[in-house]
């Protein structure tokens, strides 16, 4: 923690930093943590037993939550998955790269990715699981859009954005079995691929979060073996659907009524359990002091709030939605070396936090000349910081259909491309129930200037 305070000391000052590393600069001096990335697909907020969930046990996510840092204002920078997971990789508002939904776009080449920063600065990078930022191949039917014709121009694999080792499939596969599909058994068309371009054929069968770690774990050893700092992104497809379990997974939440929320239910739990065998594993190689764990979900529950599986703890909308409920996600972070003291903030965090919080952790000062859109949350992860968002910055959303700014308490929001903005106050009302814009009409007027002002300059870039 002294070391992390020392830092944030120095970078407040301005002090130059002298190696120069591609589009960007770096500190040599700096601290150099293993980092482990994980993201759930579709696990909504109140998807944990930490955040009330009357049915779920997750005590793997409970002992991060009273660990480390627990948000309880997590931002998906989108309501659907691929935008968000630029945002990670970039720090990026996904409008810049013209990512606007699922299976949209690609990941350009010349966007300067975690991965590319971390692999500069001598570590071993790997991404695991989901990655649905462009198609994994030209050859071959795979998955969504991987070997048309028409869908060439997005084959942006992760295997050229940094990641020296992937086990990668291009968008969903089921939970259990993932190469079958589960309604007749037949394959299921989204192929696991290697870093070399190779289809990965051994060790398929069962748990997909399982066979996923089963990946991970063993980049991480060796690693760990050759002494050598590592970045792994490690992207479950759980809980998205189709939803499927083992015959025996269900039997926790035997009293639950309804089969789909038993097997969802089993599947969430399959995460939690995954989290720790990973947490488990870094301990065994000495390694886990030293590791920055973060958790997150790629945006809210799929489903209607009636017959979806799972839970947004009340909160307004769900997946595709800017409400709450489609971007307010699960948001962990522990890293036992340095934040010894655990903490509930309420300020709003988000995806596109990421990249700047690493890069200033690991003392890399990025090029002015491509904006970030997230703040480094550094501050945050002292013992006596702040419970404000680094600088008050705003935090913009955009989808097809709707616009939002978040700016400290207060929320504008778009629902409809030509309907009116409403204001609510996320402290007083979460569920978004009163709206503010006639009573406050001088706020709302300055959070819609704000995000007309970033819409434009993001725009500027998204012309590009």
């Amino acid at each position: 923690m002294m070391f992390l305070a020392a830092l944030l000391s120095i970078l407040s000052q301005g002090a130059a930093v002298p190696a120069p590393v591609i589009r960007g600069q770096a500190n040599p001096d700096a601290l150099r943590p293993n980092i482990v990335l994980v993201m759930a697909d579709d696990q909504g907020w109140g998807d944990t037993s930490f955040n009330g969930h009357p049915t779920l046990k997750t005590p793997a996510l409970d002992e991060m939550a009273s660990e480390g840092l627990r948000f309880d204002r997590f931002y998906a920078a989108a309501a659907v998955c691929s935008p968000t997971r630029a945002s990670v990789l970039t720090g990026r508002h996904p409008f810049r790269m013209r990512i606007d939904g699922a299976n949209s776009g690609h990941l350009p080449e010349e966007e300067h990715t975690l991965a590319e920063m971390c692999r500069e600065l001598g570590y071993a990078t790997g991404h695991f699981g989901k990655w649905h930022l462009g198609t994994l191949t030209r050859e071959v039917i795979d998955s969504n859009r991987g070997g048309r014709p028409n869908q060439a121009q997005h084959y942006s694999p992760p295997w050229q954005h940094g990641f020296e080792r992937c086990f990668s499939t291009e968008a969903k596969v089921p939970t259990w079995d993932p190469m079958l599909n589960p309604e007749n058994g037949k394959p299921y068309g989204t192929r696991y691929w290697d870093e070399h371009g190779k289809v990965v054929t051994e060790n398929l069968e069962g748990d997909d979060s399982r066979i996923i770690m089963d990946r991970a774990l063993p980049f991480i050893t060796a690693a760990a073996t050759e002494k050598r700092p590592f970045l792994a992104v490690i992207w479950l497809h759980a809980p998205h659907r189709p939803v499927v379990t083992g015959p025996s997974r269900e039997e926790p939440y035997s009293g639950t009524e309804r089969e789909d929320l038993r097997r969802y239910y089993a599947v969430v739990a399959a995460v939690d359990a995954s989290l720790a065998r990973l947490r488990e594993h870094l301990d065994r190689l000495g390694v886990g002091d030293d590791t920055l764990l973060w958790y997150t979900s790629d945006n809210g529950p799929e489903g209607s709030a009636a017959e979806g599986q799972g839970s947004t703890a009340g909160l307004r909308g769900r997946k595709r939605s800017l409400y709450e409920g489609g971007v307010r996600v699960p948001g962990l972070l522990v890293w036992p070396k340095q934040i010894r003291k655990p903490r509930r903030l309420n300020c709003p965090a988000s995806t596109l936090d990421t990249l700047p919080t690493l890069a200033e952790i690991l003392g890399v000062r990025l090029a002015p000349e491509r904006p970030i859109d997230g703040v480094s949350l550094l501050p945050l992860l002292m013992a006596d910081g702040p419970d404000e968002r680094p600088g008050q910055a705003a935090l913009p959303f955009v989808s097809p259909k709707a616009a939002a700014l978040h700016a400290g308490r207060l929320k504008a929001i778009r629902p409809e491309p030509k309907g009116k903005w409403e204001l609510y106050d996320l402290v007083s009302d979460p569920m978004e129930s009163r709206d503010l814009a006639a009573d406050q009409p001088d706020e709302l007027a300055r959070l819609v200037e704000l995000f007309n002002a970033w819409e434009s300059g993001a725009s500027q870039s998204r012309s590009r």
